[in-house]
């Protein structure tokens, strides 16, 4: 009865200690604003890369290339569109100056499956790997605080 007294509190205390891991706003500063270069090839209903990472104050270049037919990126939240020709390389400048995620979507009726050509701007740190590396360290303490070998009583 005591072991599982003992169980349900030090499991109670990681489960507090989990969700402080997931929910507690993190430190992290960005470095100092950099100049951000992204080749991004749209064809068949996708982009490539279709996740991109910044910091906040970051200038990102946009280059994007249609490779089949006539493809835009419309930045939701920032206003901001380009449209490629099939084979043509178009730029798109801006300063990443709002932080959080933004859709990518194409600007251009490029076919039936148009409106799931979706991507995403992420600006900000990337606090998924540092909260994932914290729920980790947790779990590897947890295993050994409950998994040690018990002391013989006397």
């Amino acid at each position: 009865m005591a072991d599982k007294k003992r169980l349900l509190i030090i499991g109670g205390a990681f489960c507090i200690l989990a969700g402080l891991v997931l929910f507690t706003p993190l430190p992290v500063r960005a470095g100092a604003p950099q100049e951000r270069h992204f080749r991004v090839e749209a064809s068949s209903y996708e982009y490539a890369p279709s996740i991109l990472q910044v910091n906040p104050g970051d200038r990102v270049i946009l280059e994007v290339v249609a490779k089949d037919v006539v493809h835009g990126i419309y930045i939701d939240g920032y206003d901001l569109s380009v449209e490629a020709q099939p084979g043509q390389t178009e730029r798109l400048a801006f300063v990443a100056d709002q932080a959080g995620n933004f859709r990518l979507r194409c600007s251009v009726a490029c076919g039936p499956l148009h409106p799931f050509m979706i991507g995403e701007l992420r600006v900000g740190p990337n606090q998924i790997l540092w909260r994932a590396g914290g729920l980790v360290l947790l779990a590897m303490i947890g295993s050994f605080v409950l998994f040690r070998p018990s002391s013989p009583s006397r």
